[in-house]
């Protein structure tokens, strides 16, 4: 259980922080930027979901914020090899976390019309939210990669974010109506 009676400790006052395992490391690290950028993503959905309340889109959501604080939790946690010997393990990102974005992937994309053009983020308010929560994962995606290129991350959530930016998109063409609504690229259009 997290207790958090004190939000603010002045620890980081000269620009360093606290990683899961009490390592501190600067602010600026690779570490703490592909982290971050999965809280901000995180909290890019949370506004995407008061576009879809009530819906079974809003239920996929909310797991995925849940996997988002896990994937979180993980990142900020490194020497895997060192987690392994601990008496209890740290929260990872699982296969099965990446094999259920699959399934919706393909659940959601069976409904849709085959794309014939590239298409622009935008239509309803969520497909429009959905695709900036598309590119910020895409971000950390590209943040954890570069971390994982310098120290061990798991790779699962490596595999967690590819696939999470992927079922953002279909996410968003669901949410346009099926893909009804998409806002098709029209190449060289405002020549």
């Amino acid at each position: 259980m997290v207790v958090l009676n004190k939000i603010y400790t002045r620890t980081g006052d000269k620009g360093d922080t606290a990683l899961g395992n009490g390592a501190r490391v600067p602010k600026y690290a690779p570490r703490v930027d592909a982290y971050g950028t999965v809280d901000e993503l995180n909290a890019f959905l949370g506004v995407a979901r008061l576009a879809s309340t009530g819906t079974e889109m809003d239920t996929a959501l909310a797991r995925i914020q849940n996997d988002l604080f896990d994937l979180g939790a993980d990142l900020c946690r490194p020497e895997m090899e060192k987690d392994a010997e601990t008496d209890y393990p740290p929260l990872r990102i699982i296969a099965s976390q990446v094999t259920r974005l699959e399934h919706e992937i393909d659940a959601m994309n069976a409904s849709l019309q085959p794309l014939r053009s590239f298409i622009l983020p935008g239509g309803s308010t969520l497909a429009a939210q959905l695709h900036v929560c598309r590119t910020v994962s895409r971000r950390a995606e590209r943040a954890t990669v570069e971390l994982a290129a310098r120290e061990a991350v798991n790779p699962e959530a490596v595999r967690y974010l590819n696939r999470l930016s992927d079922w953002f998109f279909v996410a968003a063409r669901s949410a346009n109506d099926g893909g009804a609504g998409d806002v098709l690229w029209v190449p060289g259009a405002t020549r």
